[in-house]
């Protein structure tokens, strides 16, 4: 009898990056992840960004920040020119002042509020909207204008937002892995977490983000493909220095 394999357990180290950091510095550089939900790629974007020496953006986080902005303007996600206009007038963007970047939606940093489940369940269908992808992608390349040293992790940034970028990345994991990697981040929250539930959730959802019409999840022909679902978390950050190594360093 076999077992699933448990969580990305998170173990920062940066010492193996240490030299990465000098091979890199002051080069312009922008390294892409891209994949379905649950397949740890936030916590391994913003670790090797750390190791690199280089600025880490969230996408994501883009389009719950414009979730939250247009359900405390009672939106609903097919009301879809309003949703685009709270998302303008929420003033979203990051404080690259903190460590990881925070990201504010009406003055207010709401980088917890972002990932409650009433967020997670619509922020699917509002980041569908076409007007706002176009928005949110024209924010992230000019974000990189500013930051051009920069790791960003979404579900369309090696094939849509920055399709020249240096190093691609595409994070797949099975689906059961996923469901119970986020509810084990939910009983961590005191929420409650029901791992079936959860999977059909993340099954709906990738079939969503991968046939819609603006941006849609898929692996861009030159990316890495690493599947994280029996890797623990160290090996896969392990795993995305080597190629960025073998990529950039000659």
């Amino acid at each position: 009898m076999t077992t699933a394999p448990g969580p990305i357990l998170i173990i920062e180290s940066t010492a193996r990056g240490d030299d990465m950091k000098t091979l890199l510095a002051g080069r312009p550089v922008i390294i892409t992840l891209d994949g379905p939900a649950g397949t740890g790629k936030s916590s391994v974007a913003r670790s090797l960004a750390k190791r690199l020496g280089l600025d880490f953006l969230d996408t994501g986080a883009m389009y719950r920040a414009a979730a939250v902005a247009a359900m405390r303007r009672g939106l609903r996600p097919d009301q879809a020119a309003e949703v685009v206009a709270a998302a303008i007038e929420a003033d979203i963007h990051f404080d690259w002042s903190k460590d990881p970047p925070s990201i504010v939606v009406d003055r207010t940093p709401v980088d917890d509020l972002i990932r409650r489940p009433e967020v997670t369940s619509v922020v699917s269908p509002i980041a569908a909207i076409g007007d706002l992808r176009r928005l949110m992608v024209s924010r992230q390349r000019e974000i990189a204008k500013n930051h051009r040293r920069l790791v960003s992790e979404g579900r369309d940034q090696g094939s849509v937002v920055f399709p020249s970028a240096d190093v691609k990345f595409y994070l797949e994991a099975d689906a059961a892995v996923r469901a119970r990697r986020r509810a084990d981040q939910l009983l961590t929250m005191n929420q409650p977490a029901d791992s079936d539930r959860i999977r059909r959730d993340i099954e709906e959802r990738d079939q969503r983000d991968s046939t819609r019409a603006d941006g849609p999840l898929i692996c861009p022909p030159d990316a890495v493909r690493i599947d994280t679902s029996s890797l623990s978390f160290e090996r896969v950050v392990d795993r995305l220095e080597d190629e960025v190594r073998t990529r950039l360093v000659r």
